[in-house]
């Protein structure tokens, strides 16, 4: 399963949870995307993707992109 998100701000956000996502069938994998969809690396919250996620952490996570 993946959703996407889209931010006023331009950021976004892909959150997974497939058997190759980090994590167990429980847990979430959430990316940081640009204004164009991509991957961003640069961000306070992240260098890289944030796996091993619980969907409570994922809501805190998205709150934070919104806010960036």
């Amino acid at each position: 399963m993946q959703l996407i998100y889209s931010f006023a701000n331009g950021y976004g956000a892909s959150v997974i949870n497939s058997d190759t996502s980090y994590g167990t069938a429980n847990q979430w994998e959430i990316a940081v995307l640009d204004n164009q969809g991509d991957l961003c690396y640069d961000t306070p919250i992240t260098e890289d993707v944030l796996g091993h996620l619980s969907f409570g952490d994922v809501e805190k996570t998205l709150v934070r992109i919104s806010r960036l």
